[in-house]
């Protein structure tokens, strides 16, 4: 046998233990406990999809799937920490938007690259609202508009760069209106000052604002969705009201580590997306005010750009930067 064929010889059977190797460790995934880092404080609706997600994995596979919440920098702490883990499915990151589609263009310098992150399932998507103080004369977004022009008015979020504080900037930017953000540290001080007057209006997320709004504390006069929401049938959208195209959704996302391999992330995915098929998973998400998602990793992947894209935007134009 010739030098070369014996090269050869010797590469094929090289590959032919190595390649049934990660062949069957693919297979087998997971094999071992999964960790998922939760960028935001525990009891929140990413935290509580996150182990509403946990929970029917660890049921499914047989295999310990923990939850740790790793706060602080904007979500920036956690998401460095799992764009670092190994790329092999076993350390994930369950992420507001931020993250994701708004990290990037706030902040200067970030020790690590958003746009990496691979895709594994959307836990779940939540509707924002426009809401107003309860004595505001207003009860429509065109009053609201009109209302916005004529006075000087304020308006609350969850803090900078948050998605309250920047739907409320593509509002701005889509009527011309000039108001005053007033940042808050979370959305419990935020709403409840929106509650006490002592701010305009704000965007929200329904969750935490639905009861006020019910109790007759605060008014909500629109949904920023593309659809009006089953909960407030008789509220409309943005869309319809004044601004078509108007959207603004709120979603949690699991991600992983770049470059792990697809066909452990696919896995994740269609487990994900069968639970939020069973009504058990429909009936807990549903109870924090939170919808289903069936996007696979491409579509997931696909939805996240256009996101980036579009918020990237709103900041820039906007001029808003947040510090570390």
């Amino acid at each position: 046998m010739s030098k070369v064929r014996r090269v050869f010889a010797v590469a094929g059977l090289l590959l032919a233990f190595v390649a049934p190797a990660a062949a069957q460790s693919d297979a087998n995934f997971p094999n071992k406990p999964i960790r998922i880092v939760v960028a935001v404080a525990a009891g929140g609706g990413v935290d509580l999809s996150a182990r509403i997600i946990a929970n029917h994995l660890q049921t499914l596979w047989g295999q310990p799937v923990t939850v740790e919440n790793r706060t602080g920098g904007s979500s920036n702490i956690a998401g460095e920490a799992v764009w670092r883990a190994a790329a092999d499915g076993y350390t994930l990151l369950a992420t507001p938007p931020n993250t994701l589609t708004a990290n990037s263009a706030l902040f200067s310098k970030l020790n690590y690259d958003p746009a990496t992150f691979e895709p594994v399932a959307i836990m779940a998507l939540g509707a924002n609202i426009l809401a107003v103080k309860n004595d505001s004369p207003a009860k429509t977004v065109p009053e609201l508009i009109a209302h916005a022009k004529a006075n000087k008015l304020s308006y609350a979020s969850q803090g900078n760069g948050s998605t309250s504080h920047l739907t409320f900037e593509l509002f701005k930017s889509r009527t011309g209106i000039q108001v005053t953000h007033i940042p808050y540290k979370g959305a419990a001080p935020a709403v409840n000052d929106l509650a006490g007057g002592h701010v305009d209006t704000m965007f929200c997320d329904l969750g935490t604002i639905l009861q006020l709004h019910r109790a007759n504390r605060v008014r909500i006069i629109a949904a920023a969705t593309a659809k009006r929401i089953a909960l407030l049938s008789d509220i409309p959208t943005i869309d319809e009201s004044a601004l078509p195209g108007f959207n603004s959704t709120t979603f949690f996302a699991l991600m992983a580590p770049p470059k792990t391999p697809r066909d452990v992330r696919e896995k994740l995915n269609k487990a994900i997306v069968a639970a939020m098929r069973t009504a058990e998973v429909q009936e807990k998400l549903k109870s924090i005010f939170v919808d289903t998602s069936d996007l696979d990793v491409d579509a997931m992947g696909a939805f996240i750009k256009s996101e980036a894209k579009l918020w990237g935007g709103v900041i820039r134009a906007a001029k808003i930067t947040v510090e570390q």
